[in-house]
């Protein structure tokens, strides 16, 4: 009877668990939402082929975007597959949209690839943590081949891991840095850097003479690998500004009045804060 039927619709729109807008069919026609139920993981989605061309609502970290599962499945060995094809019940936001915890400024170049477009070269480092985050192999692997970050990669990274202790030394220069900008402008650290073994002995001699204390002297090297002390410096200027700092740096004077000379190991960095 209509009488029946009406209550019967009745009772459905005002079910507390509404149909997420979150899966649709691209034919236009509604689809099995994973959230309909409470209870239905994505898993149970995806289990026939014509599932593939779902469309899917994402929030990730306040960007939204929209793809097909069949995107966002294409490499099944991925972080970002697994997501979409987990027994788990996927993580919504307040309007139904799966939502991943991530600043989503670069996800779009993360779809883009997804659906057959390079990222750009000028992003590569910032594409690339994405893509290590995601779990994107292939996405990875062609920007460690771009310009940019095969230089930052295989060269510089490389030789700096030939540099003992070098990311440690940083941190402490940083440290150093800070405890001396009580009501200062600017604050000041001395790096001695030395390539081998017979120049550290020299440079010993000489921060032993300074009337700086000698504790917060930091000291790079020695290192076997072709970069120059020179090349070191900017790795090292390069390194601190990344974290935000600003600083510039040149050779540290020895001696007394006139009579002051650059000492060709030991170098001044300069931290100014404002």
């Amino acid at each position: 009877p209509d009488s029946l039927r009406r209550n019967s619709f009745s009772r459905c729109i005002q079910s507390p668990y509404p149909l997420s807008p979150n899966i649709w069919k691209t034919d236009g026609q509604t689809g099995m939402s994973s959230t309909s139920s409470r209870g239905t993981s994505v898993k149970s989605i995806v289990g026939s082929p014509q599932n593939a061309s779902l469309v899917i609502s994402l929030n990730v970290g306040g960007h939204t975007y929209s793809t097909l599962l069949g995107t966002l499945l294409k490499y099944p060995g991925s972080k970002l597959a697994e997501m979409f094809n987990s027994p788990s019940r996927p993580t919504l936001d307040l309007e139904g949209r799966y939502f991943i915890d991530r600043d989503g400024t670069h996800f779009k170049h993360v779809l883009g690839f997804l659906r057959g477009r390079e990222p750009p070269p000028s992003l590569a480092e910032e594409v690339y943590q994405e893509a290590m985050y995601y779990g994107i192999e292939p996405l990875a692997k062609l920007l460690e081949d771009s310009p940019k970050l095969f230089g930052e990669l295989v060269g510089r990274r490389q030789f700096l891991a030939r540099v003992p202790n070098y990311q440690e030394n940083i941190e402490v220069m940083v440290r150093v840095a800070r405890a001396e900008a009580v009501a200062s402008r600017q604050s000041t650290v001395i790096v001695c850097v030395v390539r081998n073994e017979e120049d550290a002995a020299r440079c010993h001699e000489v921060v032993n003479g300074l009337d700086t204390d000698k504790g917060s002297v930091v000291r790079f090297g020695p290192w076997r690998a072709s970069p120059s002390i020179s090349d070191l410096l900017y790795c090292i200027k390069l390194d601190i500004e990344r974290k935000g700092y600003s600083t510039s740096y040149r050779s540290h004077e020895i001696g007394k009045s006139f009579l002051t000379r650059p000492c060709e190991f030991l170098y001044k960095f300069t931290f100014t804060w404002w």
